[in-house]
């Protein structure tokens, strides 16, 4: 049986809006506590997408808050680098909130999952009938893996983007930590409120 606490979940955001995060938690755009000065790092088109997109359980997909089971995704190589009409990011500006699988659980939160980037018609979706069994779902050494491309195997990008979806907001108590690319962005989480304690410089985590 996994240890759900040690499965931990990775959703980047912009550090201006670390602010908001430490008073409201995640929150969805549609929620009453949504952002009014969110600042996206994401793929419009992208986003666009996945707002139409149909889950088997019939919601859509822009319903769920998504996360990652690691680090230095294809989605962020995109976000630093500006490709496919999004305006790059620097590794300083962007900060990562840490979750874990457990966390999320414990707090009655509605969840799916995906054994790929949840919009690609070759993954498949999963329910919290299915968590336990989630270490032999997902394919963790595609996950872990520093770089995706490999002529031999050409799923393995799809399977590194695997996905944990978490319906409407998620409480600021959900969060176990922030990543950040230096010690400059450090010090601004924890002067915007965060534990000191609770903020980590992971350079290797970013392009």
């Amino acid at each position: 049986m996994p240890d759900l606490n040690k499965i931990y979940l990775y959703r980047m955001t912009h550090i201006e809006n670390i602010p908001h995060i430490l008073q409201h938690g995640i929150t969805h755009s549609t929620s009453a506590n949504a952002n009014p000065d969110f600042v996206p790092i994401g793929d419009g088109s992208l986003i666009a997408t996945r707002n139409k997109f149909l889950l088997n359980n019939g919601r859509l997909l822009g319903d769920y808050i998504p996360f990652y089971f690691a680090v230095r995704t294809p989605m962020l190589y995109v976000v630093q680098n500006g490709f496919n009409m999004v305006s790059p990011t620097p590794a300083e500006n962007i900060v990562y909130c840490v979750c874990s699988v457990q966390k999320i659980i414990d707090l009655n939160l509605n969840f799916v999952f995906t054994d790929g980037h949840a919009v690609d018609g070759f993954s498949s979706q999963y329910t919290a009938t299915d968590i336990q069994n989630i270490h032999t779902i997902l394919d963790m050494n595609a996950i872990k893996y520093k770089y995706w491309r490999d002529e031999n195997d050409l799923d393995r990008k799809r399977r590194k983007e695997a996905e944990f979806l978490v319906l409407g907001d998620i409480a600021h108590e959900a969060i176990l930590g922030f990543i950040t690319y230096n010690e400059r962005a450090k010090i601004t989480v924890i002067n915007y409120g965060a534990e000191a304690t609770n903020v980590h410089i992971k350079p290797e985590f970013y392009f």
